[in-house]
Order: structure tokens, then sequence, then C-alpha cells
């Protein structure tokens, strides 16, 4: 582990190669699961107050469960989190043309249609980040589903903290980013 200011940062982000690999998967991990996306408190209201913006993009299945269970739901562990649909996929997830699940959030982003992207667990997935009184950890989630996506991540030389940079800059901050940025050069140049 390393420490970047208040998080506690697993070396398995800068060791480990990671590129979605949506066809191969299909984004089995929209869909696959027993719980919903982690929401951050904030994240709460955020789905609440642009719900009838991305309704319009949502499946009628996820429509129904949204609106029975609420935008949000609280999970077994006591968190907040995406509903989910017959306890499977999250409520929010659409499906292309081709059969691979996507994010209805990110999609009425794309389209404009609102100013927030997705629930940033979502955004940084492989990575979760776990809350303490004083340090966050920062941790990769290994998922037999996304071995597809190690295999590309191998093949491209894409590590993990890079494949989620945006989402870890929207987490935590630039600053933050490029510190990290640093203690990975350092981890490598020791490495040899």
């Amino acid at each position: 582990m390393f420490q970047v200011g208040k998080t506690l940062v697993s070396e398995e982000i800068i060791e480990k190669d990671f590129v979605c690999n949506l066809s191969a998967c299909k984004g089995a991990c929209c869909v696959d699961g027993d719980a919903g996306a982690p929401l951050e408190d904030k994240e709460t209201e955020i789905l609440v107050d642009i719900y009838a913006k991305v309704k319009p993009f949502l499946r009628p299945e996820g429509i129904e469960a949204i609106e029975a269970q609420g935008a949000f739901v609280k999970g077994e562990d006591g968190e907040w989190e995406t509903p989910l649909v017959g306890n499977s996929e999250c409520a929010y997830v659409i499906f292309n043309d081709h059969g691979v699940a996507k994010c209805g959030l990110e999609e009425a982003y794309e389209k404009g249609a609102t100013s927030w992207k997705k629930p940033v667990s979502c955004h940084l997935y492989p990575i979760r980040v776990t809350e303490y009184t004083e340090l966050r950890a920062v941790n990769y989630h290994k998922w037999q589903l996304c071995d597809p996506a190690c295999q590309l991540g191998e093949s491209l030389k894409v590590p993990v903290y890079r494949f989620v940079k945006d989402a870890l800059i929207r987490k935590f901050g630039k600053k933050w980013y490029k510190e990290l940025e640093e203690v990975a050069q350092e981890y490598h140049s020791s490495k040899q």
C-alpha cells in the first residue's frame, strides 16, 4: 500500500492492467451481482433531481423498478445503492442493439440531458473506495467477469490507474492524481 494524501492506495492499481472490453463481457458488471452500484450521499439527491430528465433514456423495466423502489435504495450493508430490476441488473441499465449493457444515466449525460455522468463508483470501476474515519482505501476489485478487460489491458499495457484517470481526478482531484503518477513512476523505477 502507498499513502497519497489521506488515501491508502493498493499497489494493484499500479501493477495490474485493465481496459474494459465490452465486446467480450457485454457490460456484465451492470447486470450481474446481488447489489446495485454504490452511491455517495450527495449522489442520492442527484438521482432524485435528474430522474425526470433520465427517464426517457431508460427501459420500461428500469422505470418500473425505480418508481416502485425509489431512485436509490439502502443495501443489505446499510449503504446507498442503485435499485435493481428483479434482483439482477441495475435499474438504470439499458442495452444497445448488440445486447451490450450500458448506463442510462451516462446515455442521458452524453445526449446533453443532464450534467452528471453516473455514480462515481461506476466511473471508478475496477477501483473501489472504502471510507474510514481518517483515511480512504483505494483498492483494485478483481472480478472474473473482467478477465477480458485484464487481458486487453495487458496487451495494451494500460495500468488500472491510467484507465480510470478521469474518474480518479473526479473523485480526488488533479493534484492527488499527479501525486499518484509520481508514486507509480517511483514504484516502477524501484522494480527495475
